[in-house]
């Protein structure tokens, strides 16, 4: 099976809904923490502590997995996380204490892993418009954070926080079988003379600068995203009770905040194909700064329209990096600075839940959490800044 396809394409559209699937899966637990912590008769502050090993491994294998598509393709290894996932997820639902379910968040986020390095540096192979083709691969990914807490909070409606892994992980497998169908032989070997040439490109000028700048903003970025993207749907419990405190609707509030925020990608990857990134990541790092300190001193419906805004600002900034990159690195390296950039991003992020849970239990509350994150996309800020100009002569694919 795996020598067949270890050179073969998918469609585009299997790719992105690959995307979906890895942010759904990872923010399953965000929206069931709360009810598992009852099941298992913890507090809320204690219960995310038991995701941080999936969280960690989500960015720490990132490289691992980089390397292994290196030795034995792409494609195997995006056949893996498919079927690793979904059978991960099931085994989940049958936790019996919260450390058996921070082992199974684990396995998930190991597997999870294996989309960004890998995934995307399938997407990026092709010819395109590349910061288009990255904004609507990101508009699938946050889709997958927008209906987590959608699908998990209308599961816990229903049944409990078991269900919310049940059923995701049934529908992981079945997806995978339909990934591995419509696996491709003969578009990768059109392209396999290209790959040839592409290999004896080197790194563009200045890239040792770049990549410094790149690691700034994906460090900083790393924290934003984990904090908005994880913490958004329990502040929103806590902080929108004006509107509603039905746990399925504060749920589909906070999918709508995503959702509607995932397409400032399609924006972002469009202007950043005719405006230099660096002065695009300026201001959107500005915008997170602003928007991101504001959200954490309102509430109810002001709060609402806030955070769509500071969410925009940080899912606008996700394509940029990565259009960035694609002009520094060839493509034969993009595997391993993909999985380097993705191991600090994520872990970084992964950082969020054990300092929110120290904050909580000091006597702090979410607010200072989502203030704290406002001061860190001044580092993004700083990151647009020492991003070196290119010209069409250092860099003709401008």
């Amino acid at each position: 099976m795996f020598t067949k396809s270890k050179n073969a394409s998918v469609p585009d559209i299997f790719l992105n809904i690959g995307h979906l699937l890895d942010h759904f899966m990872m923010l399953i637990f965000a929206k069931a923490a709360y009810d598992g912590g009852r099941y298992f008769g913890l507090q809320y502050d204690e219960m995310i502590v038991f995701g941080t090993l999936g969280m960690v491994l989500f960015g720490a294998t990132a490289p691992l997995a980089g390397f292994l598509s290196d030795k034995f393709g792409r494609m195997p290894l995006m056949i893996t996380y498919h079927f690793g996932i979904g059978i991960s997820a099931i085994i989940a639902s049958f936790s019996s204490s919260p450390f058996q379910l921070a082992i199974c968040l684990g396995l998930i986020g190991l597997f999870a892993s294996i989309y960004h390095p890998v995934g995307i540096a399938m997407l990026l192979q092709r010819p395109g418009l590349v910061g288009m083709r990255l904004g609507i691969n990101g508009v699938w990914g946050n889709m997958g954070i927008a209906i987590a807490p959608i699908v998990t909070g209308i599961l816990l409606y229903y049944g409990d926080w078991k269900l919310t892994f049940l059923v995701p992980g049934l529908f992981c497998i079945l997806f995978g079988i339909l990934f591995f169908l419509n696996i491709d032989d003969n578009e990768e070997k059109q392209q396999n003379s290209k790959r040839e040439e592409q290999r004896s490109v080197g790194f563009t000028p200045q890239w040792q600068q770049a990549l410094f700048a790149l690691a700034l903003s994906t460090a900083s970025g790393g924290f934003l995203f984990g904090a908005m993207s994880f913490l958004l749907p329990r502040y929103f419990e806590l902080h929108m009770q004006s509107v509603s405190t039905n746990v399925a609707i504060t749920g589909i509030l906070a999918g709508v905040v995503y959702a509607f925020a995932s397409f400032a990608q399609v924006a972002i990857g469009w202007l950043i194909d005719r405006v230099s990134p660096r002065l695009v990541m300026f201001w959107i790092a500005l915008g997170q700064v602003v928007f991101i300190y504001l959200a954490s001193h309102f509430e109810n419906l002001t709060l609402f329209f806030l955070s769509i805004a500071a969410m925009c600002f940080v899912f606008g900034q996700i394509p940029i990096t990565d259009t960035i990159l694609v002009r520094y690195v060839p493509d034969h390296w993009r595997s391993r600075i993909l999985s380097a950039k993705f191991l600090l991003n994520l872990c970084i992020g992964a950082a969020v839940l054990p300092i929110t849970s120290q904050l909580l239990k000091a006597g702090y509350d979410l607010k200072t959490v989502f203030t704290f994150a406002s001061v860190i996309a001044i580092g993004v800020v700083f990151s647009s800044i020492l991003l070196p100009k290119q010209t069409k002569e250092l860099n003709p694919n401008i």
